[in-house]
């Protein structure tokens, strides 16, 4: 019994890629304690292009860097976790950027490369001056 409950735990650990923390409301207190804004990636263990941006983009270390700078980081997996009735949770990859309230400051869809992600993050910061 304990070997089957220690292969299903490796085994959804394995399925979420991104090892962020997966709690929303965790998040959003965290994020007024440390007076940020919230970065929400929802994706799928079963979307190629959510693979990729993983592997390809939050696998360097200055983007993880960057986001925790301005951002409290959270991973929703569709098929996993639960999403606030505020949020879509298709198409995936969604990328939310939210307020420590969990208000919807800019949202976009999609694969996005390294460089692609910083002008999203340039874009955010000037909607969020405003």
């Amino acid at each position: 019994m304990m070997r089957y409950l220690i292969l299903t735990i490796a085994l959804i650990s394995t399925l979420c890629a991104v090892d962020w923390p997966s709690d929303y409301d965790e998040a959003k207190e965290q994020a007024k304690k440390e007076k940020k804004n919230i970065y929400m990636l929802i994706g799928s263990e079963y979307c190629p292009w959510c693979e990729k941006f993983e592997k390809k983009v939050l696998s360097q270390k200055e983007v993880i860097e960057k986001l925790e700078k301005d951002y409290v980081l959270i991973y929703l997996s569709r098929e996993i976790d639960d999403i606030p009735t505020h949020l879509e949770k298709t198409p995936v990859p969604r990328h939310y950027f939210l307020t420590e309230n969990g208000e919807i400051i800019y949202t976009i869809v999609g694969y996005r490369s390294v460089e692609a992600l910083y002008e999203v993050l340039n874009d955010v910061k000037e909607e969020n001056e405003d």
